[in-house]
């Protein structure tokens, strides 16, 4: 490389052959060029190594390491990277061509931002467009904003400048030996929010996003009624956590965020066709703090009537009304982005 990268992307690999030459080539297409791609393979069994070993540019680097999991892969990215500014792309999710030009236009722009972070657009396991957007709020992100409502929505929507992981840097020996971690690998779910909500509470960093939607993420259903309680368990990790730490915060807030993340799997559980479990999480979300139909009652009442619905109402019928209201939402948030961009 003539110079050396400002941008490193780091896409964590692990049995992904069937997306991941989408996601490189996605990242190979990017308008801005001065990057380099380091993907880490955290113990890979499947041909995703040789399909990402298969591409002849220079800008592409291969790690490898046993599992780890997310957070360990990416930490091994962060430790290997030479860019002062990092980007994240999953191997199953893909980026518009524009998305690093536009986050490094954002942070150049706004030197008190640490972290920049796109809205999403869902696409489903055929790579097609569902429709539907991360509507995340985009300004005065809060560390309860962070924690109630996980604005960044995802890993593969930020690009993060290498000092605010620098400012949150700790070390722990979690394999024999001592290691400088960003992310906590000891977390295999929630590793997303765990940082996001300490770079929120330890750093003068500030949060903030910008409107087009520059990601596609994955969204896939495959087994997630059983891994539902997994996940929340996850999220309570996070919240012990961060309690030891700030526990006026948690003693303020503890209780709202445990409410929408309840709320977050119910609707979780509607896409799955569960709704005995959806119903069941959202009347636990309600009974945790009823606040959260105050403060977002549309999107409250909506997931509320899907869980009641898929109790009742036969499929083919529940299909048909599902279909017309995600259709409505979905062009009423592409009205919305188109509003916010401007002509």
């Amino acid at each position: 490389m003539s110079r050396s990268p400002l941008v490193t992307v780091v896409m964590p690999l692990y049995n992904s052959a069937a997306t991941v030459r989408e996601s490189l080539e996605s990242v190979l297409a990017q308008t801005y060029t001065n990057l380099e791609i380091l993907v880490v393979n955290d113990g890979s069994t499947d041909d995703g190594v040789a399909i990402c070993q298969g591409y002849g540019d220079s800008r592409l680097r291969i790690v490898h390491q046993r599992n780890r999991g997310l957070a360990g892969a990416r930490n091994t990215g962060i430790r290997q990277a030479q860019g002062e500014i990092l980007g994240f792309l999953d191997s199953d999710d893909l980026w518009l061509p524009t998305k690093v030009e536009r986050h490094l236009a954002h942070l150049q722009s706004q030197p008190e931002v640490g972290v920049s972070f796109s809205r999403s657009s869902f696409i489903d396991e055929a790579s097609r467009p569902i429709g539907l957007h991360q509507m995340p709020p985009l300004r005065h992100i809060t560390p309860q904003v962070v924690f109630c409502r996980n604005p960044i929505g995802n890993g593969s929507a930020v690009v993060i400048r290498r000092e605010v992981f620098e400012a949150i840097r700790f070390t722990a020996n979690l394999y024999g030996t001592e290691e400088e971690f960003f992310f906590d690998d000891s977390f295999r779910q929630s590793e997303d929010i765990e940082c996001w909500l300490r770079i929120a509470l330890q750093t003068h960093w500030r949060i903030e996003g910008i409107p087009e939607a520059l990601t596609l993420y994955r969204i896939s259903d495959g087994g997630l009624s059983a891994n539902l309680m997994q996940q929340y368990a996850s999220w309570e990790r996070v919240l012990l956590k961060t309690e030891a730490t700030h526990p006026a915060f948690i003693a303020r807030w503890g209780s709202r965020a445990r409410a929408y993340q309840l709320r977050y799997l119910a609707r979780r559980a509607t896409r799955q066709r569960d709704g005995a479990m959806a119903v069941r999480l959202l009347h636990q979300s309600l009974a945790t703090d009823w606040r959260v139909l105050l403060e977002e009652p549309r999107r409250t009442l909506i997931t509320l009537v899907a869980a009641y619905l898929l109790l009742v109402l036969p499929e083919g019928p529940y299909r048909w009304l599902e279909g017309r209201m995600l259709r409505s939402t979905g062009a009423s948030q592409r009205r919305r982005i188109q509003g916010e961009l401007g002509p």
